[in-house]
């Protein structure tokens, strides 16, 4: 559990009312609202949630293993890379509910979620941090040193090197 102010981030649980989350993307809603809760049941995806009470939610994040093709990767990174796909980490959704926006909550998600990718790194090995940019985010992610892959601009990637140097 980690804590900002007035708020929390734990993972989801049957206390969170997920039914009132409103981002404004209606596919973010409809996740945690219907999908959520079955993905982290089945092991696919981890679920934390945003709340200044436990109960209510003013923001989501989730994480999952991934892998990357080390030649969908810009040049300079892939040749320093074996062949085989890449350990990574998936930031899959993240969002903040309208009527917390303007309070630096994104932020401070996005941190937290980098913060657990490189805890969980030291366990099992991830190289980076990846993002498929919703419209309209992709310059949030942009702002904080991650990089799109190329001939995929809504698709970007943060190395864990990247990270570690943000945390240690």
């Amino acid at each position: 559990m980690t804590a900002k102010g007035d708020y929390i981030i734990e993972p989801l649980g049957p206390n969170h009312d997920r039914a009132a989350f409103s981002c404004g993307v209606p596919s973010l809603d409809e996740y945690l609202q219907r999908q959520a809760s079955q993905d982290q049941k089945r092991n696919l995806a981890a679920v934390f949630i945003l709340t200044p009470d436990g109960k209510s939610v003013a923001g989501f994040y989730t994480l999952s293993a991934h892998a990357i093709e080390a030649d969908r990767l810009p040049d300079d990174l892939a040749r320093k890379l074996p062949r085989f796909p890449i350990p990574a980490t998936l930031l899959g959704r993240m969002a903040i509910a309208q009527t917390m926006r303007g309070q630096g909550l994104g932020e401070f998600l996005l941190l937290h979620s980098l913060e657990r990718a490189l805890q969980a790194s030291r366990q099992v090995a991830s190289w980076a941090v990846l993002v498929d940019a919703k419209e309209g985010a992709r310059e949030f992610y942009i702002k904080h040193d991650f990089i799109p892959f190329p001939g995929q601009p809504n698709r970007l990637f943060l190395p864990m090197k990247t990270i570690e140097k943000m945390f240690d």
